[in-house]
């Protein structure tokens, strides 16, 4: 071995320190195995880590050379990705006008601390499939199990997080805009929509939805050339989706007429939430600068035909009283009524988006009675997101193989919804986010693109550069 210099001592003492806090930081000493690699690199130089550039082909530094580069890249990438922050894009109009549709975010990891990988073996900056190969973009082994390194804080109430969808375990290849569940009770009623629960007792009512799912759920997986593959994602490896955290833990939700309650407390909405309201028309067409004046895409357009005598429209209390002002064009806005499936879809209740619960949101350690009433409430949080064998015989509860009457919850949960109250599909619609499938905080937008225009005609908004999430 070669003498080393001082200033590979310094190097390697540098470079050292920082991997020790690194892991430190971690609370993992597996990682030790690595050092007698940095030892090598910087002291003992045992493994040609470099031996292409004593190769004579010029070609073959070349090549080397960017690959070399490329490695160093995707490694660095990777850390910063699962350690520090990644940057996320805003899909979809749910959190509008919070955040817009084309919003580039900085999410950081430390805010709530990062997750070690469950999946660690992947490609830095897929999510779970490779661009153009569409094929998967980590390796299924090994598999981590949930830890969560020390951050700067905790989930708070009204924070926008990001988060790995929780229903998101079960895709349909063909079908991956709607969830697995949604999409096998929506194939349920359809094969059974002869059905007429409201002649049946609640216990007739409970076995028709559960017939619903296993019945939908056959029929999905026994048609792969309609539905595509049934495939399976690990919790990191789940689409990432980005809502505002509306109750922690340990708390009792319950939304009454469009009012969300914690605790019994009414709770006044962030600003920017918005609903869809009816819009009577005098029949003058209105502007498309008025429009962009109320800050409405063509997307929220999509319930506004010129011509018509009523529109339907997501407005904010801003947006509604400029409306509402404008005499030449509208007679009168009143709250529309939105329907559609909430959660859970196994429970048969009069629930509605806008009148929902009451429901209590699982802490971990808390213990509760199993009941008719709550079981199929909490029954995804024990089976699949904590990873019981849980069953339902007659009136009795079986979880890994033994009957009791009570279940001790390991994890916390979070009650998200989005901003545009009518438009987002949220906890309402698939339930509890496990504390195993935060991501992150967004912190800053960094760009915005809007869809709707052009690169010279305000295609990015300028005003949005470098802003604040709050």
């Amino acid at each position: 071995m070669r003498k080393a210099t001082k200033a590979q001592w310094m190097k390697f003492t540098v470079v050292l320190c920082l991997y020790l806090l690194f892991l430190l930081w971690l609370k993992s000493w597996l990682g030790l195995i690595v050092v007698p690699f940095i030892f090598d690199v910087y002291i003992s130089k045992k493994i040609p880590w470099t031996w292409w550039k004593a190769s004579k082909s010029s070609t073959m530094r070349s090549i080397m050379g960017w690959v070399d580069a490329i490695v160093f890249s995707l490694i660095a990438v990777y850390f910063v990705h699962n350690f520090l922050f990644q940057n996320y894009q805003i899909p979809s109009s749910s959190l509008e006008k919070s955040l817009l549709v084309g919003d580039f975010l900085y999410v950081s990891k430390v805010s709530y601390g990062p997750r070690i990988p469950n999946t660690p073996l992947s490609m830095p900056l897929t999510q779970h499939t490779l661009p153009v190969f569409n094929t998967k973009s980590y390796l299924e082994f090994p598999q981590w199990d949930y830890k969560r390194v020390k951050g700067f804080g905790k989930v708070k109430h009204n924070d926008i997080v990001v988060f790995n969808f929780p229903a998101g375990d079960t895709v349909a290849l063909n079908y991956q805009q709607i969830d697995f569940y949604s999409l096998a009770y929506m194939q349920g009623k359809e094969m059974y929509k002869a059905v007429d629960l409201s002649v049946l007792n609640r216990e007739q009512q409970d076995a028709v939805y559960d017939l619903y799912y296993k019945a939908g759920s056959n029929a999905i997986r026994k048609s792969p050339r309609i539905y595509g593959e049934t495939v399976f994602r690990p919790v990191d490896r789940r689409e990432n989706y980005v809502k505002r955290c509306i109750a922690l833990p340990g708390d009792s939700l319950q939304i009454i007429d469009r009012v969300i309650y914690l605790n019994g407390v009414a709770q006044e909405d962030p600003e920017g939430v918005e609903y869809i309201y009816t819009v009577f028309l005098t029949g003058k067409e209105i502007p498309t600068e008025f429009f962009r004046e109320l800050g409405l895409s063509l997307e929220d357009l999509s319930g506004y035909n010129r011509g018509a005598n009523v529109a339907h429209l997501p407005l904010t209390k801003e947006a509604h009283a400029k409306l509402l002002a404008r005499k030449d064009l509208v007679t009168a806005i009143t709250p529309s009524q939105i329907g559609g499936n909430v959660y859970p879809l196994n429970l048969y209740t009069d629930w509605t988006i806008d009148n929902y619960g009451p429901i209590w949101i699982p802490s971990k350690g808390t213990t509760i009675t199993l009941t008719e009433e709550n079981f199929p409430i909490y029954e995804r949080c024990i089976r699949a997101y904590e990873g019981n064998k849980l069953e339902r015989k007659g009136y009795d509860f079986y979880i890994n193989g033994e009957k009791t009457t009570t279940y001790t919850f390991q994890m916390d949960y979070y009650w998200m919804m989005g901003d545009n109250r009518h438009n987002s599909a949220d906890s309402r619609s698939w339930g509890f986010v496990p504390e195993d499938h935060v991501v992150g905080k967004p912190i800053l937008v960094w760009l915005s693109l809007d869809k709707d225009r052009g690169w010279f005609d305000g295609k990015i908004r300028w005003n949005r550069f470098f802003k604040m999430v709050h």
